[in-house]
């Protein structure tokens, strides 16, 4: 009788620690069941970014390592000498400065247009939405489409905006012909072009700023001008830091306006990274070359957004 009762409280012990390995078991099985489920919806989307990103991206470094003949075919292993070229080459650095002031001159002009333009329209004044939809209308149009009116609108003869400065008592000006003024008429279409994304996001973060901040803010005295400087741009802060991030991406692969308007062009004014890396590639046939730019230009904009948020996201107030 005494083993028995000896061997009692063993026995119990064993079966509580049974008792409590199958919850535990039953809960890592159930944590690996939702972890595949996720994995299966998750599926499709990444077998996209298998085909369109991740393999384009390794066959990118592949043929950086290479030379190419002009049909893109491999010729030979040249290891970094592709790199070792681009480092060494003074285009490289001047289409890398006209890239940033390009940069420069888009991006915070962009903001501030779309910043003010969307504190004007944010008050629930009658008629305020046709002047929401006006503003946000650039955001339909294709970058070609912009270029075409806006290549218009630069000719030097009929265009409108010569029309105007004559019309003032202004001499014309060659907008794109013109070194001096090539980059800035790409900046202008550009500005133009992104405002009406920038404009609808910051509009959006302005709507997500309750109305009460604004009616404590008014019975304490403030105007406006200090709400909006004060209370309401901090709130706005983490918007405005995601359109800086999106627009200086989108300025350091701008394109196709480049292309259309001035071709890289007049004396290799308007030359950026991206159109040195099309000029390469596709029409010099130096897909290597080409390569190893896209993967400079992918490292510079990657350096670049870990900058901002390592610098600037400390500035950034989350409610």
């Amino acid at each position: 009788m005494n083993a028995i009762e000896r061997d009692l409280p063993h026995a119990r012990k064993s079966k509580t620690t049974v008792q409590a390995a199958h919850p535990r078991k039953a809960a890592i099985s159930q944590k690996w069941a939702e972890t595949f489920l996720g994995y299966v919806f998750l599926a499709p989307s990444l077998l996209l970014f298998a085909v369109f990103l991740f393999y384009p991206l390794i066959q990118t470094f592949y043929l950086s390592l290479h030379e190419t003949d002009p049909r893109g075919r491999v010729a030979s292993y040249v290891g970094f000498d592709n790199f070792t070229a681009i480092f060494t080459s003074e285009r490289f650095y001047q289409s890398l400065g006209v890239t940033g002031l390009f940069t420069l001159l888009t991006v915070p002009t962009v903001i501030i247009i779309a910043l003010m333009l969307a504190a004007l329209t944010h008050n629930q004044l009658k008629g305020m939405r046709i002047f929401q939809f006006i503003f946000s209308l650039p955001v339909v149009l294709s970058v070609g489409t912009s270029a075409v009116i806006w290549m218009m609108l630069f000719h030097p003869s009929v265009g409108m905006l010569n029309y105007l400065l004559q019309q003032v008592g202004l001499e014309p000006v060659a907008w794109l012909t013109d070194p001096r003024w090539a980059l800035l008429s790409v900046s202008m279409m550009t500005v133009w072009m992104n405002l009406g994304f920038t404009y609808i996001v910051l509009l959006s973060g302005l709507q997500g700023v309750p109305d009460e901040i604004y009616d404590s803010a008014k019975i304490d005295g403030s105007g406006p001008i200090r709400t909006f400087v004060q209370i309401v741009l901090p709130l706005l802060s983490p918007t405005v830091f995601f359109v800086t991030i999106v627009s200086i991406i989108g300025a350091f692969q701008s394109f196709g306006q480049i292309h259309i308007l001035t071709k890289g062009g007049p004396v290799n004014s308007t030359d950026v990274l991206v159109y040195t890396l099309y000029q390469d590639a596709f029409i010099n046939f130096r897909f290597g070359t080409g390569s190893a730019q896209a993967l400079v230009l992918f490292t510079i904009i990657l350096i670049f957004t870990i900058i901002q948020f390592k610098v600037f996201e400390k500035k950034v107030h989350y409610q």
